[in-house]
């Protein structure tokens, strides 16, 4: 065996490992325990998490929950989005117990309070960048694929009828010559 090969080897294994650890993080671990891989979409956790890191959210009694802890919630009733902020303050109000929230790259806190129903989770652990290709997948890139898929059809079949339209020019043109 040469170095090359063993070199190729070893490559092969960390890159299997890689996607099987990668799998058991995002998929086995999480569906396991009941808790949720979320892609980061935006920069308001940075550095602690960065766009297209994936958060594994579990759900938590919010009666557990602590001020420093990152916590997924609901902003919105019957709006799907869901946003992962810090608690940087515990209240209790007229509402129940409430979280005031921001994200580590926030200069000021969230507008509203959280109250304990829209609470979906706690941060369990994050696995960075392999949100990237979910991110990318669902981002701008599908569109622009079936776009250029859609041109580059429409290209070839241009070049299909011109070839076709030249190959039969030739075949009159050679049909002509030897009937003259």
């Amino acid at each position: 065996m040469t170095p090359r090969d063993v070199a190729t080897r070893v490559f092969s294994w960390f890159l299997l490992a890689s996607v099987i650890a990668g799998a058991l993080a995002i998929i086995v671990v999480p569906k396991a325990s009941g808790a949720r891989p979320l892609t980061v979409l935006s920069g308001s956790m940075e550095p602690t998490y960065d766009i297209g890191d994936v958060v594994i959210v579990r759900p938590v009694e919010t009666t557990d929950l602590n001020i420093g802890d990152a916590i997924t919630f609901q902003p919105v009733s019957d709006n799907p989005q869901l946003t992962t902020h810090r608690i940087i303050e515990v209240t209790y109000g007229s509402e129940g117990q409430l979280f005031v929230t921001q994200g580590d790259n926030n200069d000021a806190r969230d507008p509203k309070p959280v109250r304990a129903d829209q609470v979906r989770g706690e941060v369990w652990y994050s696995v960075p960048l392999v949100g990237y290709v979910s991110v990318w997948i669902a981002g701008d890139l599908v569109g622009s694929v079936l776009d250029l898929l859609a041109f580059g059809l429409l290209v070839y079949g241009g070049f299909v009828i011109v070839s076709g339209l030249v190959a039969r020019r030739r075949d009159t043109d050679v049909t002509e010559e030897s009937t003259a």
